[in-house]
């Protein structure tokens, strides 16, 4: 996706084959209560995991992450691209601070440096176009001058749209017309230095644009009908999709370019499509396509790929949808959604973060002796729903079912719990009040938010925010 964030590989033992292929998960960070590292890695652990991702290189993650001898891989953001590009001592500054001094100080076992992340999607209009590639060329000189090339590779992850068929079949892959020559130069980089083609594969997306998508073709199932390439059959749209890719990579000379697959997963949330049920049935899906290293048709063998995404993200955007943020196969404050066996347990099961602190017991909630009608309830809705997260509300979701006043608690506790259950942010005027009763209900959870995290970039998310938002209501008192 486009947002910074911590990936993480499972390794996966084959059951046919004697390499096996690799699992990820992405674990992203941006929430307003980010759990802190060192649980994070512990749960990481846990749950068998050997390689970890990151799309920034934020101080405290790695150093917990160093303290275990993960294989890492750090990022680089968008907004970043422009500075690296345009100055080489800046791109050198990047990798003393976040790659260099990690490796030698912390023991992070950094293996790989992502440029960017989906730079060339469509709707960025071009925006970084100019300054990608420059970017990667300037990392991957600065690698060269700490002595890190061998062990340090780039790469750039990109989103699906940068290639597509001119037959509307995998046959058909090229890179996208009006970047192809940039494609090319950025691919002839990657190769001549060693690093991976990294792109992003999204089934539930092409369900989410496209009402007429079968839906089956989605899954792994082989319920789906198949499509026939020229006699070769694709049951399902990631093997198209990949494949559309390896021709895209033929067709130009780069045919034993090897592929990471850096995000693929099913969001539990925020959409009619997205819910547990489709989540585990398509991530327990892959991991069985994937688990015997057969690979794709065009492509045999091995596939390493991504998971999106390890932990729910309350702050992220929801410009492309509400689904958003329900991408983890675990929940904000790390709790399994749904049975899913990556084969990295001895119990097949995932298994929960420990140590996880939660602030009181208590939830604000509309007073029951208030009426739908009254004119406080809508502006204070809405203004609840714009700073907190009310994504999980609507037709399909998974509290599609509450009534009225339910919708107007969720909201409410929602905007309470991430500013820390603070008295002034149950105050809607006249209309919410406190309770130790869970109105938690079906599969609608009201949640309890964690203690915040003050290390690294928490700080100014769930530290400063609630000491503006108290000063927003002093003044408010004033005038």
């Amino acid at each position: 996706m486009r947002w910074s964030f911590v990936a993480v590989i499972l390794t996966v033992a084959a059951v046919v084959c004697p390499r096996a292929s690799s699992i990820g998960a992405n674990w992203g960070t941006q929430a307003s209560h980010p759990l802190p590292p060192d649980i994070v890695v512990g749960m990481l652990r846990d749950n068998g995991i050997q390689k970890v991702k990151l799309f920034d290189a934020e101080y405290d993650t790695l150093r917990a992450l160093g303290k275990y001898k993960f294989e890492v891989m750090v990022g680089i953001p968008n907004e970043m691209l422009a500075t690296l590009a345009s100055s080489l001592k800046a791109a050198e500054k990047w990798v003393a601070k976040n790659v260099s001094t990690h490796i030698k100080t912390d023991n992070v076992n950094i293996r790989y440096v992502a440029v960017g992340n989906e730079p060339f999607l469509s709707t960025y209009n071009g925006s970084y176009l100019s300054t990608t590639f420059p970017a990667l060329r300037n990392i991957q000189i600065a690698l060269m001058k700490a002595g890190l090339q061998n062990q340090v590779k780039v790469t750039c992850p990109l989103n699906a749209d940068v290639y597509e068929s001119s037959n509307t079949f995998p046959s058909g892959g090229d890179f996208r017309a009006n970047i192809r020559d940039l494609m090319i130069t950025i691919v002839k980089f990657l190769s001549d230095n060693g690093g991976p083609f990294t792109v992003n594969i999204y089934p539930f997306i092409s369900l989410y644009n496209d009402a007429n998508f079968p839906v089956d073709y989605a899954f792994f199932d082989g319920n789906s009908q198949p499509v026939s390439d020229g006699g070769t059959f694709y049951y399902n749209m990631f093997d198209a999709n990949y494949d559309t890719l390896v021709h895209a990579l033929e067709k130009n000379g780069f045919g034993n370019m090897p592929i990471i697959v850096g995000e693929i997963g099913w969001p539990t949330d925020g959409d009619k499509n997205a819910n547990v049920e489709f989540a585990r049935k398509f991530n327990q899906g892959f991991m069985a396509h994937i688990s015997g290293g057969k690979g794709t048709p065009r492509r045999p063998g091995p596939i390493d790929a991504y998971l999106f995404s390890l932990i729910d993200e309350d702050a992220k955007s929801v410009q492309p949808g509400y689904f958003e943020r329900h991408w983890g196969i675990f929940t904000f404050d790390g709790l399994p959604k749904y049975a899913l066996n990556l084969g990295t347990t001895n119990t097949g099961a995932l298994i929960q973060a420990k140590g996880v602190r939660y602030l009181q017991r208590k939830w604000c909630v509309m007073k029951p002796n208030v009426r739908l009608d009254d004119p406080q309830v809508a502006p204070s809705v809405s203004y609840a729903c714009s700073l907190g997260d009310c994504t999980s509300l609507g037709v399909g979701t998974s509290c599609g079912s509450l009534d009225g006043k339910e919708n107007i608690s969720y909201a409410f506790n929602s905007y309470y719990q991430i500013n820390d259950q603070l008295d002034t942010a149950c105050k809607f005027p006249n209309i919410s009040e406190v309770t130790k009763t869970d109105p938690s209900t079906g599969t609608c959870r009201f949640p309890i938010m964690i203690e915040p995290y003050y290390g690294g970039t928490a700080l100014g998310q769930v530290f400063f925010f609630p000491l503006l938002l108290a000063l927003a209501i002093t003044m408010l008192s004033i005038f």
